[in-house]
């Protein structure tokens, strides 16, 4: 668990959540809104513990010693619930019996009764709409955080009553920093990580720690990038399909497929070699800009972003990517 203070960004919502803890006036319900591995899952535990720490001598909070505190890290606070789907989505069930029933049942030990919902947006509709008199009327004791990666599937009347707290990429030179300080991931790899990652911090770690696995993989969807006119789609999906296809690893290959077109509509805009990611893949990059129009690339780009819808929304793997590849190729 970590301290305000020692995560990373996001510091207007740090500041915002610390003085809630400080007030002891937390809002009742939040939204914390932002792609998988920005840093969402670690802000809610850190803010939990934070309004549950039974420090008294004036220390930063959550101090990391109290029982509260070393509950809160071990996962067995009484008091702070992670709510969690059995299936793709939380069935209205689930958010009776996790949630709504016992919201009445005050706190074993501590100040709040804190429930965190993660994935928040795979609620089904009735779940949401059940969840709503709960958020209208909760009792005084209760925050309940939902975290989500795409607010856009949280109904209108569920949004009115969050208070929304937005998590946005960081900087490529904060992550490296990390990297390279916190983490003691090596210069070189900490660069190449921090960069395709995108300023999300959870997906730089995750490539640093695998950074061998994470070059071949880039490298095949790189060739496959390279002579994007040879292949047929099958042979597209194919390829993507043997390096993995599990949804937060085909959300990473999009990412790099997308950063690889974003480098094209860069180059065709600025000529500027020094503003790319695959800066050595620049002679490729200047090909394939000369063969694209800007509306080509602005296509193929959006392409990218329905793939990665179509994936959060379970939607068949083969279908999302032939369409995907189908736009590339036509």
């Amino acid at each position: 668990m970590f301290s305000f203070s020692e995560i990373v960004g996001h510091d207007e919502i740090k500041l915002h959540l610390h003085e809630a803890i400080q007030k002891k006036n937390p809002f009742h319900a939040y939204i914390f809104d932002g792609d998988v591995g920005v840093g969402k899952e670690t802000m809610a535990k850190t803010f939990a513990a934070g309004l549950q720490c039974q420090d008294t001598l004036g220390h930063e909070k959550p101090c990391k010693e109290c029982i509260s505190c070393r509950q809160i890290e071990s996962n067995s606070n009484p008091d702070v619930i992670w709510i969690n789907r059995a299936g793709s989505s939380y069935g209205v069930d689930e958010i009776r019996e996790q949630l709504i029933q016992t919201v009445d049942i005050r706190p074993y030990s501590s100040p709040y009764k804190i429930y965190i919902v993660q994935d928040a947006e795979k609620m089904r509709e009735e779940s949401q709409n059940a969840l709503l008199k709960t958020l209208e009327e909760p009792p005084e004791y209760v925050v309940i955080l939902l975290l989500t990666s795409n607010i856009s599937e949280l109904l209108p009347t569920i949004r009115s009553r969050c208070l929304t707290l937005e998590f946005h990429p960081l900087s490529s030179g904060i992550v490296e920093e990390f990297l390279r300080t916190q983490c003691g991931t090596p210069d070189y790899i900490a660069k190449e990580s921090a960069a395709f990652a995108q300023g999300n911090i959870g997906k730089a770690i995750r490539y640093a720690d695998a950074s061998d696995d994470f070059v071949k993989r880039k490298n095949t969807i790189i060739e496959m990038l390279k002579s994007v006119e040879n292949f047929d789609v099958p042979d597209m999906i194919e390829t993507v399909e043997s390096l993995g296809t599990k949804r937060e690893e085909l959300r990473d290959y999009i990412d790099l497929m997308m950063l690889w077109y974003r480098d094209v509509l860069i180059f065709k805009a600025t000529k500027n070699i020094n503003q790319l990611i695959f800066q050595n893949e620049s002679q490729a990059i200047s090909m394939e800009s000369s063969r694209l129009s800007y509306e080509k690339i602005e296509e193929i780009i959006q392409a990218f972003d329905r793939a990665k819808a179509r994936i959060r929304a379970n939607v068949n793997t083969d279908i999302t990517l032939e369409l995907m590849f189908a736009t590339m190729k036509d």
